[in-house]
C-alpha cells in the first residue's frame, strides 16, 4: 500500500489491502478490507466489484490508509465504521458498547417464538424488559418487530444508554422505549418501573475472569470489559434469575444468552430461582447459546 503517488483503482486497492492484512494476520483480512473501503467510498461491498475501475482519490486514500492502520492495531471494523448490522438493521456502535453478534439475534428470535407459543397470540401489548441493553439492539428490534409491545431497557452504563437512545431515535422508536440506568447486581433493581413484565431478555456478561487473557486481542483490548466479564462466569445469571422472579408476572418468560459451556450451571440457577419448562437452544455452530424458562405461577 505504500506506492507513493500511484493512482489507485478500487479493485487493486482492495486487493493490496486484503493482502497486507493477510500478511499481518489480521482476522477476516479480505472482509475487513472490503468493509473499510466501502465505508470510505460510501458504497456497498458489491459496488466495489461492480465499479472496480473507479479511481480512489487522494482524500479517500488517506482516510482508508488511516482506518487500515487502526485495523492492523486490532481495532474492530465495527468501531472504525461506527456501524454493526443486527437483524437486518444498522446500529451505531463504538467503544461504549459491546458489538452485537449474530448469536444474540437467536436470543431475541427464540424469546419471541416462545412468548407466542406460551400466550397463543400472534402479537399483543405485552411488556418486555431488556437487561444490559448496550447498543439497544434487542430493545429496538423488539419494538420494531412488535409495535404493540411496551419495552423497558436498562443498563448500568450511562454512556451505553446514551448510545442506545441514539439507536432508538435512528429507528423511530425512541418514544416507545423506556430507558433506565440500573445495576442488576444491586437489590434496588427490583424496583424497575414498567412491570410486571411478560418477558425479560438479556445478554449478560458471562466471560469468567480466568478466560479474559485468552480472548481475541480485538475483543479484550477494545470492547468494554464490564459488558463481557463476570468474575466466576455466573454472577449475572444468579442476579437476573432472582430479580426476574420479582419482575415477571405469572407465567412470564425469561430468555438469556449463554456462555457455550454454561448451559448446565445456568439451568440449575434458573430452576432454583423458581422457573420451570426450561429450554436450551443451540447456535449456528451447534453450541448451547440460549436458555429460557417460565416463572412458576
Amino acid at each position: 500500500m505504500g506506492k507513493g503517488e500511484k493512482e489507485w483503482r478500487t479493485v487493486e486497492l482492495l486487493e493490496a489491502a486484503a493482502g497486507h492484512f493477510g500478511a499481518s494476520r489480521v482476522p477476516e483480512a479480505r472482509l475487513s478490507a472490503e468493509v473499510l473501503l466501502a465505508h470510505v467510498l460510501g458504497k456497498s461491498r458489491l459496488d466495489l466489484y461492480l465499479e472496480h475501475d473507479r479511481p480512489v482519490y487522494a482524500d479517500e486514500l488517506e482516510r482508508f490508509r488511516s482506518l487500515c492502520r487502526e485495523r492492523q492495531r486490532g481495532r474492530p471494523v465495527q468501531y472504525l465504521t461506527g456501524e454493526q448490522w443486527f437483524y437486518g438493521r444498522s446500529f451505531a456502535v463504538d467503544g461504549r458498547v459491546l458489538i452485537p453478534r449474530p448469536e444474540t439475534e437467536l436470543v431475541l428470535e427464540h424469546a419471541l417464538e416462545r412468548h407466542k407459543a406460551l400466550s397463543g397470540e400472534e402479537r399483543g401489548g405485552f411488556r418486555a424488559l431488556d437487561i444490559g441493553t448496550g447498543s439497544g439492539c434487542i430493545a429496538v428490534t423488539l419494538a420494531l418487530r412488535e409495535p404493540q409491545a411496551v419495552v423497558t431497557a436498562v443498563d448500568v452504563s450511562a454512556p451505553a444508554l446514551d448510545l442506545a437512545r441514539e439507536n432508538a431515535s435512528r429507528h423511530g422508536v425512541r418514544e416507545r422505549i423506556r430507558f433506565e440506568r440500573a445495576d442488576v447486581l444491586q437489590g434496588t433493581f427490583g424496583r424497575i418501573a414498567g412491570g410486571p413484565f411478560d418477558m425479560i431478555v438479556s445478554n449478560p456478561p458471562y466471560i469468567p475472569l480466568r478466560e479474559w487473557e485468552g480472548l481475541q486481542p480485538e475483543v479484550r483490548d477494545h470492547e468494554p470489559r464490564t459488558a463481557l466479564v463476570a468474575p466466576g462466569g455466573f454472577e449475572f445469571y444468579d442476579a437476573i434469575a432472582e430479580r426476574s422472579r420479582e419482575l415477571l408476572g405469572p407465567g412470564g418468560l425469561l430468555c438469556v444468552e449463554l456462555h457455550a459451556d454454561g448451559a448446565g450451571r445456568a439451568s440449575e440457577i434458573v430452576s432454583r430461582a423458581g422457573f420451570r419448562r426450561i429450554e436450551v437452544h443451540k447456535d449456528y455452530s451447534g453450541l448451547d447459546r440460549v436458555l429460557s424458562g417460565v416463572v412458576k405461577p
